[in-house]
């Protein structure tokens, strides 16, 4: 099994719980550039909010797009989002990464800007 096959099948149980709190859930994608960060409704079908370095309005004011920096505007950029969508207590998906890093970095900057988790 690779690295990749790990992460995979720990988002698959992950995301089975997230499933049962029948809560939406913010989950977060991590690339070698950028980072994505979605609000999905309870049942998955539907994104209530998203938000990722490729767009034009989180990039601005940041040095670049694999840092720190990045992930925690991301983070308060999507908690915005979703605050504005009616949604404040989500259900944290990290998609099988540790919870380390710039996913740290993103799930503190969504509680700081008032996302509950």
């Amino acid at each position: 099994m690779n690295k990749n096959e790990s992460r995979l099948r720990r988002a698959k149980a992950t995301r089975s719980r997230i499933r049962q709190l029948a809560v939406p859930r913010l989950s977060v994608h991590r690339s070698g550039q950028h980072i994505y960060a979605q609000v999905f409704d309870a049942s998955g079908a539907r994104v209530l909010a998203a938000a990722s370095t490729l767009q034009k309005s989180v990039a601005e004011g940041i040095s670049g797009t694999r840092n720190i920096a990045a992930a925690a505007a991301v983070g308060r950029t999507v908690a915005e989002r979703a605050l504005a969508a009616g949604v404040t207590a989500v259900a944290f998906d990290r998609s099988g990464y540790r919870y380390h890093g710039r996913v740290k970095a993103l799930a503190d900057a969504a509680r700081e800007a008032g996302l509950q988790f």
